[in-house]
């Protein structure tokens, strides 16, 4: 199949994926990829649930706060490294490829870091843990939008990225037996890592039945087998429907290649698309920077400040994590019919807004770890559909040949810078022992959410319920 003759082709595939009926094809492609957000927030959710834990005399590691606030920025920079890699990987060799390869180093390193003994270990660990994730957002958000109809692609990218925190819900809940006087001070912690690997596993089973993005195979030469796998898929569709699919809208003309260099992918994001550039980068750091040091530290910030014994804080994550969820499932809609700029800029700054209330109720003594959760549930609840957002965006605004690097670069940087920072800052902040200073970090953060806001009202782009292709013309477009 990869050995045809590269050639310039005409093709309907685009438009036939687009003008699809939802079916339970787009369902299995939803389990498949999606899920693994779910597993993600387990397992995130559940190292912010027994951060606390590691620290206390007889975990079978010695770690302080600073450590857990170490190992937090070791794993984002593991992803920011695996984003980069595997997402230049993910546009020269396929999207199902990668996606098979990056789950299969999250499951390995992840029950790795079950058996840490020592900071060092701990920090190697989690760096490979990230680097799989990191991955993960490039092969999986590329190949999600490639098969999902324009229609329902905000829906869906937001709600899957979302699920991150139904994920950490779970998580939250098992921590809560997992830290139980059920279990020795050095066990709990471990089993949590382990359990991470087994749902990888499970995961991985279902993943196998995902085809291949046809959209990637045309463009790579591989016509032939993209028409197979669309009409394979349309049989179905048609099948489960009981009825005709409407007709097509449109061809798209490309000029095959096999590969596209680096320094080529760069240019167009600097040459042609410098102002979506700047959008993608401002979207990626100020929600990196909020989200990363808040996820990574709330059980931190309840055990030193309202005196929240680590037992008890799956309890408090729990409600933080359904906040989170409710966000992208309520709001997400109205992405692909209010429209992207409204919505996104709208999630960003009222985010921030939140943000500030928060740290002027820290300075003033005013809150108990209940109202403390309750406030910063509210508030992201608004920002994390602004968050799942700026996946989606940068999965659009780049063309087809481009994509998987486009959100590993924009995550890499964006995330290197906020994300990395965020946990550090916070957990400095921690160390000290001053409410105060953890207030400034939250306007730090709300300083960094608003920036993104302005960016998406002067850079926007109105993406919704537009094809792929012509939100971006392909680099192989003829």
């Amino acid at each position: 199949m990869g050995a045809e003759q590269l050639k310039v082709v005409s093709t309907g595939i685009p438009a036939r994926l687009d003008r699809l009926p939802w079916s339970r094809f787009h369902w299995r492609i939803v389990v498949g990829l999606g899920t693994v957000w779910i597993l993600d927030g387990i397992e995130v959710t559940i190292v912010g649930a027994i951060a606390p834990r590691m620290t206390e005399r007889g975990s079978g590691i010695d770690l302080t706060a600073a450590d857990i606030g170490t190992a937090a920025a070791v794993y984002v920079a593991g992803a920011c490294a695996g984003a980069l890699i595997f997402g230049q990987l993910t546009d020269r060799h396929g999207r199902k490829k990668l996606f098979m390869i990056t789950l299969a180093l999250y499951v390995v390193a992840t029950v790795a870091t079950a058996f840490s003994f020592a900071p060092w270990y701990l920090y190697l660990f989690r760096f490979l843990t990230g680097m799989g994730i990191g991955g993960e957002y490039a092969a999986i958000n590329s190949a999600i939008d490639e098969l999902i109809p324009a229609r329902n692609r905000g829906q869906v990218d937001l709600t899957i990225n979302g699920s991150f925190w139904a994920g950490s819900a779970l998580g939250s809940a098992a921590a809560l037996v997992l830290l139980s006087d059920l279990l020795p001070t050095d066990i709990g912690w471990r089993l949590a890592f382990g359990l991470g690997g087994l749902l990888g596993i499970g995961i991985m089973i279902v993943r196998r039945h995902v085809p291949e993005s046809p959209r990637w195979l045309f463009i790579h030469g591989r016509e032939k087998e993209a028409e197979r796998i669309v009409g394979t898929i349309e049989t179905e569709v048609r099948a489960k429907t009981g009825r005709e699919l409407a007709p097509p809208y449109g061809t798209i003309t490309v000029r095959q290649r096999r590969a596209i260099p680096f320094r080529e992918i760069a240019e167009v994001a600097i040459k042609r698309y410098p102002r979506r550039t700047i959008l993608g980068l401002a979207l990626f750091i100020g929600q990196a920077f909020l989200y990363n040091a808040v996820t990574f530290d709330l059980g931190t910030m309840l055990h030193t400040f309202f005196g929240v014994a680590s037992g008890a804080v799956p309890y408090f994550m729990v409600v933080f994590a359904f906040g989170n969820f409710l966000g992208p499932l309520l709001l997400g809609r109205l992405f692909d019919t209010v429209g992207r700029v409204p919505m996104i800029s709208g999630t960003y700054l009222g985010s921030a807004a939140l943000a500030v209330v928060l740290a002027l109720l820290l300075m003033n003594g005013g809150l108990t770890a209940v109202s403390f959760v309750a406030l910063v549930a509210l508030t992201f609840f608004v920002a994390s559909a602004g968050a799942s957002s700026a996946y989606l965006t940068v999965s659009e605004i780049f063309p087809m040949e481009t994509r998987a690097l486009a959100i590993a670069l924009f995550y890499a940087v964006g995330t290197g810078i906020g994300g990395i920072t965020g946990p550090l800052v916070f957990g400095e902040f921690i160390a000290t022992g001053s409410m105060t200073l953890v207030a400034v970090g939250f306007l730090i953060g709300a300083a960094a959410m608003a920036l993104g806001g302005i960016a998406e009202l002067a850079f926007g782009v109105r993406a919704e319920q537009q094809s792929l292709e012509h939100i971006a013309k392909p680099l192989t477009a003829e």
